[in-house]
């Protein structure tokens, strides 16, 4: 049993937090999930960007869809909508096999809207409608003016991925949106079993302070941050308001750590794989880390349910002058202009790509 099989059997899964039409095409992502107990995926503007820009694969889907009158957002959309839908399709049976715990693909709402609830509710609904997969998530950044479109779409049935949560308190708020979401279908006589995850963001923290604190805290915060998070999530699975819900039928909202790899060279790249290790969870992993964890990873223990050291870790944070709470929304709200820049990006390569195959000035993606 490989450490991928380990945690798989200690009850966390993991997903590839990467999606190319090479994936897709030279069965790389099968035998992910052949060989390394890989069972989803997730998915963003950077990584769409990074695909479409550094490979071929996309040149003659891009020259028909162009011919036919697609361009920008439109004919963006299209190409992702075609990757992650093939995607849902190759976890389908798996997703069918766990009853809708696992097997999901994720398909972000525009960064643009990141600040507008109305708005991230209406292209929720539209993203899904258009999918037209019961496996595929939505992704709302779980800023506080999304929140509500949170809970809206929940409500409406459209299964959401909450990301861009950086603290147990953004977390809580998302947590909070789901529950009421449920609440609510349950009184208007709906089926209560809507997915969703909710996704805590790890190596940013050590990134952000790598030069602000003593040598031995480098790469502790991030950790003691999921630590703290995992102690709410285990504390809201037991409550009963909660409880109340899993009786009538409800999926629990999932925890998911992102941002996974290894940013600091001099610390092993399989850190934040081992340490998160937790039942009920879900581990989104970069490609690279993936493999480096196949390989040579370990698997040595879970993570306390009771947050273990976390509260003493966030401690000497504190003394050493980290506000933990300020940083949190500074890195929730770099997280957004980050992704909003992905995607302006991603629509300067579609511009590219749509002038090149028109017989304009040539582009190389």
């Amino acid at each position: 049993m490989n450490a991928t099989e380990r945690l798989q059997a200690l009850g966390q899964s993991l997903w590839l937090d990467n999606i190319s039409r090479g994936l897709l095409e030279s069965g790389t992502l099968q035998r992910y999930v052949r060989e390394f107990s890989v069972t989803g995926l997730t998915s963003n503007s950077t990584i769409f960007d990074h695909a479409i820009r550094n490979t071929n694969f996309y040149d003659e889907t891009v020259q028909a869809k162009t011919a036919a009158g697609k361009s920008g957002e439109a004919l963006l959309l299209e190409l992702a909508l075609e990757d992650l839908t093939r995607a849902a399709d190759l976890f389908l049976p798996i997703h069918e096999a766990t009853a809708g715990v696992d097997g999901w693909v994720s398909l972000e709402v525009s960064p643009l809207l990141a600040n507008d609830a109305a708005g991230t509710v209406r292209e929720a609904a539209q993203l899904h409608a258009r999918a037209r997969r019961a496996n595929l998530f939505i992704k709302i950044p779980g800023m506080p003016a999304s929140v509500i479109a949170i809970e809206e779409s929940i409500f409406a049935g459209v299964p959401i991925n909450v990301t861009l949560l950086f603290s147990s308190e953004q977390y809580l708020a998302a947590a909070a949106a789901y529950l009421r979401g449920i609440e609510r279908r349950i009184a208007a006589g709906l089926d209560p079993k809507v997915g969703s995850v909710a996704s805590i963001f790890i190596s940013r923290w050590d990134v952000a302070v790598k030069d602000k604190i003593p040598a031995a805290l480098a790469n502790r915060l991030g950790i003691a941050i999921a630590r703290r998070a995992y102690r709410a999530y285990r504390e809201l699975l037991n409550a009963p308001r909660w409880r109340k819900l899993a009786n009538g039928g409800a999926l629990p909202q999932r925890l998911l750590w992102s941002s996974t790899g290894t940013k600091d060279p001099a610390a092993p790249d399989t850190l934040y794989l081992e340490a998160l290790a937790a039942p009920d969870t879900i581990s989104t992993i970069p490609e690279a880390t993936l493999l480096a964890f196949a390989d040579h990873g370990a698997v040595t223990g879970t993570m306390a349910a009771d947050g273990g050291d976390a509260q003493d870790v966030l401690a000497a944070f504190a003394q050493a002058g980290v506000d933990a709470a300020a940083l949190a929304s500074r890195l929730q709200r770099e997280g957004a202009e980050s992704f909003a820049k992905s995607r302006a990006d991603l629509m300067t390569v579609g511009a590219a790509l749509a002038h090149s195959e028109s017989g304009g000035v040539g582009y190389h993606v």
